[in-house]
């Protein structure tokens, strides 16, 4: 059993699908280019912080010619979420990477903030002896849990998509009697206005230059 599995959950780019809301701003296409870029992002951090230990967990399936191309770029492994809501999939994911490792995070794809230091900090506390381990986002959700063993209630009864998500999961945590570890609060990229953060990350700037440029 290896000691830990890095699964990030990352969405075919296909404009209209992706960072919507986003793109009643910058357009479908452009949405769909700072998504990509993101994705690039969010898998260097986590191969930089656990390298050979990734795993992009793909929707709605892992053929769109982006995921070949970030295996190649990045040497990770593919695999497929399954049908259900948010919660469904993350918690179907984790159980998986559980039964092969002794500890799991995943890790959404729209929280370019979330460095790879984090990652790191997040195994840390895995290791040791937190039970969970969690990312805030500005939002009221959060960009990253982390488990050291699988219960689906963590992930039942929870408003996704909504300011209520990371209280909700603070109190399944809390019925579980679990502890856990929270990591600095991040920021995620939804409208136009968290561009101008976004910019200041590398490989970003140029990008989004362009788009304007356009």
């Amino acid at each position: 059993m290896s000691a830990l599995r890095m699964l990030v959950f990352v969405r075919a780019p296909v404009p209209g699908t992706v960072k919507t809301r986003l793109a009643r701003s910058v357009g479908s296409e452009a949405a769909s280019l700072i998504y990509r870029q993101m994705v690039q992002r969010c898998i260097a951090n986590a191969c930089a912080a656990h390298p050979g230990a990734v795993e992009l967990v793909c929707t709605p399936d892992a053929t769109h010619p982006f995921f070949a191309e970030c295996v190649r770029r990045h040497g990770v492994t593919i695999g497929v979420q399954r049908e259900g809501d948010l919660g469904e999939r993350m918690s179907e994911a984790l159980r998986g990477a559980l039964a092969a490792a002794s500890a799991a995070l995943l890790m959404g794809s729209d929280v370019p903030a979330i460095s790879a230091d984090d990652l790191r900090a997040a195994a840390a506390a895995l290791q040791a002896g937190q039970d969970a381990v969690i990312c805030p986002t500005e939002d009221g959700g959060y960009g990253l849990i982390g488990l050291r063993r699988h219960d689906p209630r963590v992930f039942e009864a929870v408003a996704w998509s909504t300011p209520a998500v990371l209280d909700q999961t603070r109190s399944a945590f809390s019925r579980l009697g679990w502890n856990w570890t929270e990591l600095p609060l991040r920021w995620d990229v939804d409208e136009a206005a968290d561009l101008e953060r976004l910019a200041t990350l590398p490989g970003f700037a140029k990008l989004l230059a362009g788009l304007r440029a356009a």
